[in-house]
């Protein structure tokens, strides 16, 4: 019997890192004061965008609440990854001062903007400080007047780079500054254009599990679609073209396992159980908190849809 299926009764596996050890050792040091694991952690991989973005990412929100990376920028002021990673936390910085309240008025917004244009002059090949910038396009009032020029310094140095579209459909949605519609849209072009094996062929059901939380909020329960918000034609079209274009050809990716939870999500909601087994199966047990809470308990759903895929 398989292991998956062995260990069915087990609570899952919550690791942000996603089984990248040597990212979770980075973080700890991070939240301990020592920046030098993170420096060697993001010399080894240049050019590696896609494990580079998991990196910086995680590490930023370990670095956030902490002074590490500013004290490696000073040690090291022309250090690109320093100053690549110093724009990330900076970004996070705000968003986390935005969700307390605290007032994000434009000079701290253009100063943090700063500090991803001083990281792209240092790191010229790389997308990440564009894609903190897209990030920190959101909580400009209004949205931001460049949000274009820096959607194309990301692709014309990586066409699919995973996360810089999740950021892009974050800014299109109509929490931030979009529609339900033109995330879906983006979403759709995106994935009709991604090469097969490409886990963006899961940004519309990214985009449909985003949107769902904040119709009840905004329109409630029993807002108009929404019981028929995952089994509609086009979801399960989303859903099989995902399977067929992404499953399929799949190459391990860093952050295969948050992309994997919303097309287990996605699958269960639509009645789909019987093809979720697979996506289970690549999970082996590895949750995460998103998308599962939109609906409920987190953990309680990954579990009762992970046992009943196994059974199936």
């Amino acid at each position: 019997m398989a292991a998956w299926l062995r260990r069915r009764e087990a609570r899952p596996v919550y690791d942000p890192a996603f089984g990248d050890t040597a990212l979770a050792a980075g973080r700890e040091d991070m939240l301990l004061g020592r920046w030098e694991g993170a420096r060697d952690l993001l010399a080894r991989i240049p050019g590696e965008w896609d494990r580079r973005a998991h990196r910086i990412r995680l590490l930023a929100d370990a670095a956030a609440g902490r002074r590490t990376v500013d004290l490696w920028q000073a040690s090291e002021p022309r250090n690109p990854d320093a100053a690549v990673l110093r724009a990330e936390t900076e970004v996070m910085r705000m968003f986390a001062a935005a969700r307390t309240g605290e007032s994000v008025g434009l000079e701290r917004l253009e100063r943090t903007a700063r500090f991803c244009h001083r990281a792209a002059g240092l790191a010229p090949a790389d997308p990440y400080p564009w894609v903190s910038l897209l990030a920190l396009g959101r909580l400009y009032p209004g949205g931001h007047s460049e949000m274009s020029a820096w959607w194309q310094e990301i692709v014309a140095r990586d066409p699919y780079h995973r996360e810089g579209h999740h950021q892009a459909l974050r800014y299109l949605s109509a929490r931030w500054h979009g529609s339900y519609g033109a995330a879906l849209n983006f979403a759709w072009d995106v994935t009709c254009s991604a090469p097969e094996g490409s886990p963006l062929a899961a940004l519309a059901l990214v985009a449909r599990a985003e949107q769902y939380p904040h119709r009840v909020r905004t329109e409630g329960k029993a807002a108009l679609g929404l019981a028929h918000h995952w089994s509609d034609e086009r979801a399960c079209a989303d859903l099989r073209n995902a399977l067929d274009r992404w499953i399929a050809y799949r190459v391990p990716r860093a952050q295969d396992v948050a992309d994997l939870n919303y097309l287990a999500h996605g699958l269960v909601k639509a009645g789909m159980t019987d093809r979720a087994g697979v996506v289970f199966r690549l999970l082996d047990n590895r949750a995460t908190t998103v998308p599962w809470s939109y609906t409920g308990d987190p953990e309680q759903l990954f579990i009762r849809w992970r046992d009943e895929a196994a059974a199936g």
